[in-house]
């Protein structure tokens, strides 16, 4: 879970690394550094901390140095100090490396390397790989293929043979001191993309980092490498099998990804939903006619309306997407539907009979644990679709078909409008398939005009920011917190309870309401908050019942309710109000005081809430 970006071109390197890992920052930031190739030699600068703390030791940019790579870090392997930064040196000096990944057999690698007389200076599993490069340059393997080897062909060589000992996840950045004019790249497990401008090329983890340059780009699959040039760029597989890459067009622009005005990412993101969601829907949905169209997966459809199993898989908030989905698809499609954790899934034995069908969800579409899933499902013979954000992901290349989210990059670590699009989009699909199977037309109808209604209800709940910046800040001192709903809220108050956590470092915990007793309610005590969705919906009544019993024990309770509902007043110590809709649809909206109660709270409490600690954006190692 790192950021990796490199440069060859004929500009000043140094400033488009630093600028670059800006924009990557929020992949990893407890450690930065750089590599510049200076009169035949690699030039190092690397320090613990973030970014700025990098610049802060940096010689002034030379404009002769126009090869480079650079890297922001998110601590596996080794804790997160400058020996262990990147890049990272071989044992000769000649290499160097920038790697984002985990490489599952490092242990046995180095102790074979120690035993060849390499001498290894961190405590990470990237500088096996560098070291291992390093070897196989130096020494070749003994076999007539590297006898045969020199120059830039035994540089990529020594690459190719290192990376076919390498089991794990890499994607890399990888320079030669003998080579001034040449980077190589390759994939494995972990996004790499290659932006290509007029006489430039930049090699990043992700598009933010190349958008600035120019628009051009070729996204690696795995066990594929490039070897760039001056003269331009060939890719092949790591056997060394050329294969040709088509240029893509990144699908979002610069502006999408700077502040504009916001102080954070996460609350520009918070207040994009209404477009965000506009744009998801744009052209899929016929309010008119009462139909759905989801063109990613027409010529599945039949097999999705036939399926008797549905499973849905992801990780963190888009689990809490998923498990909306399977009370949508249950109660509208009538189909058997189970939503699974990605990192359980893998190694689980699951039961996937024929017809099986296989949704997973992702926002960056990189996600290790969904990914493994992607593979284990198709190996068993299931039908895989994803749903992602980020075009050209691996898990967008790895399924059959698939829906994008097209709701904007999303830069903030904590996951706002990737949720709210992830849920509108399994909205779409459950009411789609409950129109082809159990449901009437008038009531699908019924169901796409108000899902057309959910952006300008969510402008609505975004008009009380305030307010709820007011409730933040009479409860943020309190370190123990519940979240509670029922039906289709139950999975919204974990995904609150989610939020507090991962950024106001608060213990929270999201549970369906009618549970508490059965535990929970022990941890009532004086002025704990307790967080209720209890809105308008046929379990109303039951959720009255569980707000008596919180303040029967002395809990503070902070409800979420329909607007209108005078009732619910009296029960309130704090009250947010949402817009009526139906209960299938409340997730959409119900989310939205919890993402901005999260967010208050971490700035009263003064935390960082763009780069919450121990966390990164995209979870691409296991």
């Amino acid at each position: 879970m790192c950021g990796i970006v490199a440069y060859l071109g004929e500009k000043c390197a140094q400033p488009i690394l630093i600028e670059g890992l800006k924009r990557l920052e929020y992949r990893g930031y407890d450690s930065a550094g750089v590599a510049l190739l200076d009169g035949g030699a690699i030039r190092i600068k690397k320090t613990s901390g973030r970014i700025n703390a990098l610049e802060a030791i940096l010689d002034e940019p030379r404009t002769e140095d126009t090869l480079g790579l650079g890297h922001t870090r998110w601590a596996t392997h080794g804790e997160p100090n400058e020996i262990n930064a990147h890049p990272h040196p071989d044992y000769t000096g000649k290499i160097a490396i920038v790697h984002n990944g985990i490489i599952e057999n490092y242990g046995t690698l180095k102790t074979w390397l120690q035993n060849e007389g390499v001498k290894f200076l961190s405590d990470t599993d990237t500088e096996v790989i560098a070291n291992l490069i390093g070897y196989f340059y130096a020494t070749g393997d003994g076999s007539e293929e590297s006898k045969q080897c020199d120059g830039q062909t035994k540089f990529e060589w020594a690459v190719q043979r290192a990376l076919r000992e390498l089991h794990g996840t890499y994607g890399l950045g990888i320079l030669c001191a003998d080579f001034p004019n040449i980077l190589i790249g390759a994939k494995k497990g972990s996004p790499l993309i290659l932006g290509v401008g007029d006489g430039e090329y930049i090699l990043a983890s992700d598009a933010a980092a190349i958008v600035e340059h120019t628009t051009q780009a070729v996204y690696l699959a795995d066990n594929e490498m490039v070897t760039i040039s001056p003269g331009g760029f060939h890719t092949k597989t790591i056997d060394n099998v050329p294969i040709t890459k088509e240029l893509s067009e990144i699908e979002f622009s610069l502006e999408q990804i700077e502040l504009g005005g916001f102080e954070h990412h996460m609350l520009k993101e918070i207040f994009e939903q209404p477009k965000a969601l506009t744009t998801c829907m744009g052209g899929r949905i016929d309010a008119q006619n009462g139909r759905i169209k989801l063109g990613g997966i027409d010529s599945y459809l039949r097999e999705l309306t036939r399926t008797k199993h549905l499973i849905l898989t992801a990780c963190g908030t888009a689990w809490h997407a998923g498990l909306v989905g399977e009370f949508l698809f249950e109660q509208l499609a009538r189909i058997p539907t189970e939503t699974e954790y990605a990192s359980e899934f893998r190694y689980r034995n699951p039961i996937i009979e024929d017809g099986t069908v296989v949704v997973c969800i992702s926002q960056s579409g990189e996600t290790a644990d969904t990914l493994a899933a992607v593979e284990q499902a198709k190996e068993r013979g299931a039908t895989v679709l994803g749903i992602v954000n980020v075009v050209g992901s691996s898990i967008a290349r790895a399924t059959d078909a698939g829906v994008y989210l097209h709701a904007g990059p999303e830069i903030g670590v904590a996951s706002t409008k990737a949720f709210t699009a992830q849920v509108a989009v399994l909205t779409m699909l459950a009411v789609e398939l409950g129109r082809r199977r159990h449901i009437s037309s008038n009531e699908a109808t019924g169901h796409i005009k108000e899902l057309a209604q959910i952006p300008d209800k969510i402008s609505r709940i975004l008009e009380q920011s305030d307010h709820i910046k007011q409730i933040a800040a009479a409860n943020a001192g309190q370190e123990n917190w519940l979240f509670l709903g029922r039906g289709f809220n139950y999975p919204v108050a974990l995904e609150g309870a989610l939020k507090l956590k991962e950024i106001s470092y608060i213990h929270a915990e999201g549970l369906p309401a009618a549970e508490m007793k059965h535990g929970p309610i022990a941890l009532i005590v004086d002025a704990m908050p307790t967080v209720f969705i209890a809105t308008a919906g046929p379990q109303y009544n039951k959720i009255m019942g569980n707000i008596a019993e919180v303040r029967a024990r002395g809990g503070k309770t902070i409800i979420i309710a329909t607007e209108g509902d005078e009732n619910i007043k009296q029960h309130a110590d704090h009250l947010i109000t949402v817009p009526d809709a139906p209960e299938i649809l409340q997730p959409m909206l119900t989310v939205l005081p919890l993402q901005l109660l999260a967010y208050h709270a971490a700035m009263l409490r003064g935390h960082d809430v763009d780069k919450p600690r121990n966390l990164a954006k995209s979870v691409t190692v296991e």
